[in-house]
């Protein structure tokens, strides 16, 4: 992966304002994961979404002059972006340890609620589900804090690649294929989708950004 020179702080973790992978692709949100318990913020990861700008601007041209405040209250808008037919990476930095087969489990348990109330939820969609879940538990050391976990979805949006690098060696990261449409779309979904993404400052950041490209 090739990165930019640059970076932008996500709760004091750096994040590259560009990667390339099969072209160039730009931070256009960034949030974090967190939960507040008796009044204190609990934060679990920092979170950079990564798009191939052009593609995906040119996808959301039925949005233009929009505001990014309105963007974020439409979750029509967000399943475009999910749609688009764009290269998109989502990079995911852990904050506060756990467990790799508890991060799949969360993952396992969102898609596939996702999947079953969209109908969506077959055998196919199983398996490839439980292919994602080993490949969590068979990293079930604790992901310390600096870990990163990449989502890279193919343009065509059928397929995505997950790589988990501990205590952020980028370089040494195991990997894993999802090669299920349906999976595929609702892993996105569970990071990308409006008001039910698991990470709302993230998606607020996306409109905004995007909001602003779609002038």
């Amino acid at each position: 992966m090739a990165m930019g020179s640059e970076t932008v702080m996500v709760d004091e973790i750096p994040f590259p304002p560009q990667i390339t992978l099969t072209k160039p692709l730009t931070l256009l949100g960034y949030g974090i994961t967190d939960i507040e318990l008796q009044f204190l913020q609990i934060k679990f990861t920092a979170i950079g979404v990564y798009l191939d700008k052009e593609n995906i601007v040119e996808h959301l041209a039925g949005w233009k002059g929009k505001e990014g405040s309105e963007l974020a209250g439409d979750d029509l808008f967000f399943d475009a972006v999910v749609a688009a037919p764009a290269e998109k990476l989502l990079r995911v930095v852990v904050i506060k340890e756990i467990k790799g087969s508890q991060y799949g489990v969360q993952m396992e348990s969102a898609v596939r609620s996702r999947l079953a109330a969209a109908d969506k939820y077959e055998d196919e969609e199983e398996a490839a589900l439980e292919k994602v879940t080993e490949f969590f538990q068979s990293h079930n050391k604790y992901l310390k804090k600096g870990s990163v976990l990449t989502i890279h979805f193919s343009a065509s949006n059928r397929e995505a690649e997950i790589g988990l690098a501990t205590e952020g060696k980028e370089a040494e990261a195991a990997t894993v294929k999802v090669e299920n449409g349906n999976v595929v779309e609702m892993m996105q979904k569970w990071y990308l989708g409006g008001s039910s993404s698991v990470s709302p400052s993230t998606v607020a950041k996306l409109a905004e950004q995007l909001g602003e490209l779609l002038v």
